[in-house]
């Protein structure tokens, strides 16, 4: 449903709509209630994506132990009993969050002075509908999940809101400034509203 004011023509609710279908789309496969539900079962032979790639889990039987990438797999320990997979969930999310936190930072680092611009810290953090956020005072949020994508499509987030430090709205001469440092930006934004949804634990 659309509410608008009485005065405004066909025409111009068309135009309007027309113009803003792309983010109207991105929020709508962002927002928690759109989102498919998991149906992981958090057991071994399962995938979990890391930077676009997909990596099987092998669970092994025993006491617990934090998930590892060896070997292209998941690897993890955990007790017999009935709450395995809440383990196994917590396990696989703690080591997503802390991959998040050395990928953006150094993503943050590398593209800061690409961008021209000087950050006051970082935080991943978990966010509902948005992959990024900048605060008044310079710091770069950044939605853990979004190491789940491909790397170009993380370079493009972090780019995209290193780039509000600059230009704190999404007018012209903001997607000038991200098409000029990824000129291919339109691919990631696009891959981000076709599958971001998907990039859950």
């Amino acid at each position: 449903m659309v509410v608008v004011p009485r005065t405004l023509t066909q025409e111009r609710i068309k135009k309007l709509l027309d113009d803003k279908k792309l983010w109207i789309q991105q929020k709508i496969a962002l927002h928690p209630q759109t989102q498919v539900a998991s149906e992981k079962q958090y057991v071994s032979g399962e995938a979990y994506s890391y930077l676009g790639r997909n990596y099987r889990l092998k669970v092994n039987e025993g006491e617990l132990t934090p998930v590892k990438l060896s070997q292209g797999r998941l690897t993890m320990s955990v007790p017999k009993g009935s709450s395995e997979s809440k383990l196994i969930k917590y396990a696989l999310t703690s080591w997503f969050r802390r991959r998040a936190e050395l990928k953006l930072r150094e993503k943050i680092i590398r593209y800061s002075p690409i961008v021209g611009v000087e950050t006051n810290g970082y935080k991943v953090k978990e966010f509902q509908s948005r992959w990024g956020s900048c605060t008044p005072s310079g710091r770069v949020d950044m939605n853990w999940k979004i190491i789940m994508a491909p790397n170009r499509v993380v370079d493009y987030v972090v780019v995209h809101e290193l780039c509000h430090l600059k230009q704190h709205d999404h007018s012209p001469q903001f997607w000038k400034l991200v098409e000029s440092i990824m000129p291919d930006y339109l691919e990631s934004k696009e891959w981000l509203r076709v599958h971001g949804a998907s990039l859950m634990v």
